[in-house]
């Protein structure tokens, strides 16, 4: 059965599936990894989810404040060998509720025109394609998402 552990980028394992993450990435980006690679730093990410199957985590994401109302949901990881099983999705309904819990409204991220099973994933779950953000804007291979998660809190 898949547990889902809130935790911070301390996570040990955690750390080692952002380094799977991480060489999966530069295979796909090729040329491009090292101006994704300077956006990705899990330094001090205090919202973080690991999946784990029995002891074994399997997946993970993260999420960071974006703007009063929004996160930014990063570092999104499924261990080849349990994808199609629904963790990713698991993992990014978690990171919705957190962000939820704590007011946010919006989630947005970015993904990459190489990594269409994840396109597909944030497409089913209702993150709709949104121009390119920030460090983003411009970048050809780069594809903006946003999703509504909530109600401003009064």
């Amino acid at each position: 059965m898949l547990q889902l552990v809130r935790t911070t980028s301390e996570n040990p394992d955690f750390r080692a599936l952002v380094q799977l993450l991480d060489q999966d990435l530069a295979a796909r980006d090729g040329a491009e990894h090292s101006f994704y690679a300077q956006y990705n730093t899990i330094a001090q990410l205090n919202h973080v989810v690991v999946a784990y199957l029995g002891s074994e985590p399997v997946g993970c994401g993260a999420f960071k404040p974006y703007a009063a109302d929004a996160v930014e949901v990063k570092r999104m990881f499924v261990q080849p060998a349990h994808r199609g099983q629904g963790v990713a999705q698991a993992v990014l309904a978690e990171l919705e509720k957190w962000a939820g819990e704590l007011g946010y409204t919006s989630c947005v991220l970015e993904t990459g025109k190489r990594q269409p099973e994840a396109i597909g994933l944030y497409e089913r779950v209702g993150y709709g394609r949104i121009p390119n953000y920030g460090q983003y804007v411009g970048i050809e291979n780069s594809v903006c998402m946003q999703k509504t998660i909530g109600e401003r809190r009064k």
